[in-house]
């Protein structure tokens, strides 16, 4: 039951996403049907589904553009004629007016005319994501993903879905507008749509207007009563057979020039090798194409185990997705990742294999092989708006940006400047300037971390921020700092001018001052005694100058919050312990986790052999201010 409600739900998806992807319907269908049948022999997941996705359809979708254009195609829409057959498609024999392109494939040269072209594109395109993901699981690259934060994700997300909508927009309207290719494809197709929204098919308009009412409608009640009912309602399938059946009978296409999907031919397409001729112009477009498709199947697969209790080995699932864009792209296929909302049909209709996936790639078999011409009358805004609907949860995240401001602001940031970005630059550009914002937010966070002094608390023998906490002890002639971040070469002034600041000394201020004053005093002493000569008052003039003694001879490092140092910050901590020394001032460490114990016994901290380590490195905070204060009690009754 799970593979033939999930099977329903992905034809009208896979025929409508090819919008997105600039492609024929029928390599949609292709596409669902050999990912399907490839993850149930390779996938590790129960649950997932693995078919067309709206952001790889995308992404595919500006590669193809952009490489078709180039080619010198015409990128006008309903190029497609009336009805065609395979090889039709293929050799591109249906019009003499269709420009055409020599290609080179499995040795064989060709003319290839621009829907063969396009699915040439994205056959490659998918070739070099397949195995780019094959090669990260071989080579144990998986941790890239690990730079793919959630709000980084979401964001994405978000700004492609803005530029799914707005690349779907004019279909909602009739108006027949080349893609944008290049940057800031949103701001540019939105200032084309306005300069010929008189140009609307107001048959589409109005089309669209009842499809997306149905479609909204019919998935708000089924959020609402999910949990009354059993099955989602197959609310694409129904509008898209009740569409198909209006346009034909009224001839809305004839009558109205309402764009059409056109002839859908049966069966299936001889494969063919991938064009390694085309292969450099889309090897660096695969790379991201690769990494969110990998990222999105690992993430869901482990979300959906853990849901449901077994596990999944991600190195595994990285060579079954590689391996469903690898096998299809000969089949004239392009990309494919994990769907999260038809892996969340799966999981709510009961599924416990992936045979599920073979039944879904049935259904779609034999629309391939006996219902696809019947989607001929089928309307393009009608498509449109089942991807646009699609896209509710992503651009619902809008929603959730106050409260992550209230959680984290800077991850709120973060969303904001890759949402940002994805939609007003571009996709890809937007993956890019995410991912490099979030590692400089977090290297920003460890270059400039939270310090504080500590005080204890009353009768305890633990230690807290004295500026979060009420009525803590200030520990007598004992200064505690605590650095909440590894100590490495790009924080170690940060971490200096904090302890400095913090503790209110700063050692060679405090030497070049003790060195001014006994200078000024023995040359105020020689000239009194030049004047009286006398040589008694010598002492009296130096002492006089001399600074204060501080008002604590001891700092306590608190090293919880330290998870790891570099050479760096080992010679650091040997700087101040030098330093501090000269003015009077010992330093302690406490709670060092055990790679910094082995960083500073590499470095010699402790001396030869570690043997100053029992009187400079203590377990916990409390036991480094006891030592402190005994030593002080030792000193005291050494000078009586």
């Amino acid at each position: 039951m799970s593979g033939l409600i999930v099977g329903i739900i992905l034809v009208p998806q896979a025929i409508a996403y090819c919008l997105l992807a600039g492609l024929q319907p029928i390599y949609g269908l292709y596409t669902s049907f050999f990912s399907n049948i490839i993850y149930f022999f390779m996938g590790t997941s129960r649950h997932v589904s693995v078919g067309i996705f709206s952001l790889m359809s995308l992404m595919v979708g500006q590669v193809v553009d952009r490489e078709v254009y180039l080619a010198g195609f015409d990128l006008s829409e309903d190029t497609n004629v009336d009805t065609m057959q395979l090889g039709d498609i293929w050799n591109s024999t249906v019009s003499s007016s269709i420009s055409t392109v020599n290609l080179s494939m499995g040795g064989l040269s060709m003319e290839c005319g621009k829907e063969c072209y396009a699915i040439t594109i994205a056959a490659a395109l998918t070739f070099l994501a397949g195995i780019y993901q094959v090669l990260m699981a071989v080579f144990q690259l998986g941790f890239v993903s690990v730079y793919l934060s959630a709000p980084m994700l979401d964001g994405f997300a978000t700004g492609a879905s803005i530029t799914i909508l707005t690349v779907q927009a004019k279909y909602l309207l009739g108006l027949k507008i080349p893609r944008h290719q290049g940057y800031g494809t949103v701001i540019i197709t939105w200032i084309n749509i306005f300069k010929n929204i008189h140009k609307t098919n107001f048959c589409d308009l109005i089309t669209s207007t009842i499809c997306l009412a149905v479609l909204v409608a019919a998935k708000e009640l089924g959020d609402r009563y999910k949990d009354r009912l059993k099955i989602p309602l197959p609310t694409e399938l129904v509008v898209v057979t009740v569409a198909t059946l209006v346009s034909h009978f009224a001839n809305l296409n004839g009558l109205y020039s309402s764009s059409i999907s056109g002839a859908i031919p049966t069966g299936f397409i001889p494969p063919k090798v991938p064009s390694f001729e085309l292969m450099p112009r889309v090897v660096f477009d695969a790379i991201p194409l690769g990494i969110i498709s990998f990222a999105f199947t690992v993430s869901l697969s482990e979300m959906f185990a853990k849901k449901n209790g077994y596990t999944v080995r991600p190195n595994q699932e990285m060579i079954a997705i590689g391996f469903c864009n690898i096998i299809p792209s000969f089949f004239h296929c392009f990309t494919t990742s994990a769907a999260l909302a038809k892996t969340m049909v799966k999981d709510s209709t009961g599924c416990q294999t992936q045979v599920s996936s073979v039944i879904s790639a049935f259904v779609v078999l034999l629309v391939l092989l006996v219902f696809a011409p019947l989607f001929y009358s089928l309307q393009k805004c009608v498509l449109a708006c089942i991807i646009i609907v699609s896209l509710r949860g992503a651009l619902r995240k809008f929603q959730d940006v106050p409260k992550q401001w209230q959680l984290n602001k800077i991850d709120a940031v973060v969303w904001s400047i890759t949402m940002l970005s994805s939609a007003l630059i571009s996709v890809e550009m937007g993956l890019l300037v995410g991912v490099i914002f979030s590692m400089l937010c977090v290297v920003a966070r460890t270059q400039v971390p939270k310090v504080a002094i500590l005080g204890q608390v009353q009768d305890t023998g633990f230690y807290e921020d004295s500026s979060e906490y009420e009525n803590l002890l200030t520990v007598p002639k004992v200064k505690i700092f605590r650095f909440q971040a590894p100590l490495y070469y790009a924080n170690k002034d940060f971490f200096l001018k904090s302890l400095y600041k913090s503790v209110g000394v700063e050692p060679f201020l405090e030497i070049t001052k003790k060195k001014k004053a006994e200078k000024r005093a023995k040359q105020l002493a020689a000239k009194q005694a030049r004047e009286n000569d006398l040589d008694k008052t010598n002492g009296e003039a130096t002492v006089s100058l001399v600074p204060k003694e501080l008002d604590f001879h001891t700092v306590v490092l608190d090293c919880s919050s330290m998870p790891f140092m570099d050479t760096t910050g080992m010679i650091t901590f040997k700087g101040i312990v030098k330093d501090y020394k000269e003015v009077g001032v010992s330093i302690l460490l406490a709670c060092c986790n055990p790679s910094v114990i082995e960083s500073l016994k590499r470095g010699g901290f402790f001396g030869i052999e570690d043997k100053d380590i029992s009187s400079m490195l203590f377990y916990t905070v409390h036991s480094a201010v006891l030592f402190a204060k005994s030593r002080e009690s030792t000193v005291n009754d050494s000078v009586v």
